[in-house]
């Protein structure tokens, strides 16, 4: 089990995250900001479906973490004018967990499963005739009188979120039918993000300092909300409460967030690779090791944000330090394995 939550800058949700999306979440497409083709691809569907006065098809939302593809979710069931039921693979342990939630839908419900990947395999074979027939199949008795009972479900609208698509099993992605992936945004709709955010929290906040709130959020809203709201922190007990570029940049400063949004960690991680390595390669078990994290928490949690600034490449030998990683450093590159 992989926990980030001390980190300020790690895309997972944190506890503290979670009224303050509640408020900050937008609830019609209208309203959200960034991933363009994703929302455009949606609207579409959603308006196809409200004229054939029919359910959407089941909708795949991949892509890191803190996106919003929980956003999305709600944003579907509001758009649709239906309920959504929310829910998460490691949650549905069971067969019969599953078959309690699917039979206590109601027509044009949407359930929305988060980390869809980490569903069982005996759990999904339930999903597939769900997905497709709209029927579930129960086994009732053991032994030869066994019998199997099919019971049928209202239309319904899944909709599956991941981290990990590559996870998912080709008869699980093959019954979406709208398949969408969210990639990090664009600084220029982050500064629309956290100005969005400021208005709803009652933040006076300049546009210089949006812009470096922004330009230090990894290209996440759930981070850009984070760092407003500890900026914001910042602001009322160090300045006069009014976010300026000046205050934002020592507020993060402050929290340890350099000017391209790497914090202590990513650091160090980039400074093991150089210093003890020689820029790499470097297997990633050795770097886990020397750095004292889990492999899965650096290919899942910050390597994703190092590989996207071009910093940490990827080689069959293993991670490599890029020219740019010795630039931001301030280190003078060195060509190949000085062990050599």
């Amino acid at each position: 089990m992989i926990v980030m939550a001390e980190r300020l800058v790690s895309p997972a949700a944190r506890f503290e995250d979670n009224e303050m999306e509640k408020s900050l979440r937008p609830g019609w497409l209208s309203e959200y900001i960034g991933q363009k083709k994703v929302k455009e691809t949606i609207d579409i569907f959603i308006q196809a479906a409200r004229n054939r006065r029919e359910v959407l098809d089941h909708v795949l939302l991949f892509g890191p973490p803190g996106l919003g593809k929980t956003t999305l979710a709600n944003i579907i069931a509001n758009e649709m004018g239906a309920n959504i039921r929310i829910t998460s693979g490691p949650a549905i342990e069971r067969p019969g967990d599953l078959a309690a939630i699917l039979t206590n839908l109601s027509p044009g419900d949407v359930l929305f499963i988060d980390e869809v990947h980490r569903l069982s395999r005996t759990v999904e074979e339930v999903l597939y005739p769900a997905m497709e027939e709209f029927a579930v199949d129960i086994v009732i008795g053991k032994g030869p009188s066994a019998r199997s009972l099919r019971l049928e479900l209202p239309r319904f609208t899944l909709v599956g979120a991941t981290t990990r698509a590559g996870l998912l099993t080709s008869p699980l992605r093959d019954r979406f039918g709208v398949v969408s992936r969210l990639d990090f945004y664009r600084p220029e709709e982050l500064v629309q993000i956290v100005n969005r955010a400021a208005c709803i929290l009652g933040v006076e906040i300049s546009p210089e300092g949006a812009y470096e709130i922004a330009g230090r959020s990894r290209g996440t809203p759930r981070v850009a909300n984070r760092f407003l709201k500890r900026v914001r922190d910042y602001a009322q007990v160090r300045a006069n409460g009014i976010i300026t570029a000046e205050v934002a940049v020592e507020a993060l400063q402050f929290l340890d967030v350099d000017s391209i949004g790497l914090d202590h960690t990513d650091r160090k991680i980039l400074l093991t690779v150089i210093q003890k390595y020689g820029g790499g390669p470097v297997g990633l078990e050795t770097l886990a090791a020397a750095t004292s994290e889990e492999p899965e928490t650096i290919e899942d949690l910050y390597e994703p944000y190092l590989l996207q600034l071009g910093m940490l490449s990827r080689t069959p030998r293993g991670r490599v330090a890029t020219h740019l990683a010795y630039q931001h450093l301030g280190l003078e590159l060195t060509w190949g394995d000085p062990r050599d």
